[in-house]
């Protein structure tokens, strides 16, 4: 009778101990979670003020280059496209298509000389350059809190209390265009 109370006893121990580590395991993971959700709110702070600023930027570069309205209609689109996204990943991908549509527009600039030497133009754009440095630094802060929560949740035995508890791999990552990663090519007249 002894002996069947301690392993009675032993049992219980055991499974308080594999109990009390699952509830550890999905605390951790609901604050990893809110992590990654914090960490996008962060990202999309970020994304606003630079939304926030286009349409000042769109006006002064319509007052001086009114035929660059492709380029203009883009740049209007793309953020009209941010503005809609709901998801993280609807405003990733969103994000990528503003980002072009900024690249572009800002090389229409190189074409009017009068332009670059506005002050307005010149003001918005270096709270421009600032803006695109803290989304940066945010989408690189969002991407390694997705990282490290994906691995919690990968490695045993927090998979398995990952499964129980529903917790799903997350792939909303910030990644770069395809055509960034090629260097540009710079020719200065020499033929």
């Amino acid at each position: 009778m002894k002996i069947a109370l301690i392993i009675v006893g032993i049992l219980v121990a055991i499974g308080l101990f594999f109990g009390m580590s699952v509830i550890g395991t999905r605390n951790e993971l609901v604050t990893q979670k809110n992590a990654v959700e914090g960490a996008f709110a962060q990202v999309d702070v970020a994304l606003q003020r630079r939304a926030d600023l286009i349409p000042n930027l769109v006006e002064t570069v319509k007052g001086f280059a009114s035929q660059e309205k492709d380029v203009i209609a883009s740049v209007s689109n793309a953020r009209a496209a941010l503005g809609g996204a709901r998801t993280p990943a609807e405003k990733i991908s969103a994000n990528g298509q503003l980002d072009g549509a900024l690249s572009r527009l800002l090389v229409v600039v190189e074409n009017y000389p009068q332009l670059k030497s506005d002050a307005n133009f010149m003001r918005l754009q270096d709270e421009l350059a600032g803006t695109e440095n803290r989304i940066a630094v945010e989408r690189r802060k969002y991407n390694e809190t997705v990282q490290k929560y994906n691995t919690t949740i990968e490695l045993f035995p927090n998979n398995i209390a990952a499964s129980l508890f529903g917790f799903q791999r997350n792939d909303a990552y910030f990644k770069t265009e395809p055509g960034a990663r090629t260097a540009p090519k710079v020719n200065f007249g020499n033929k």
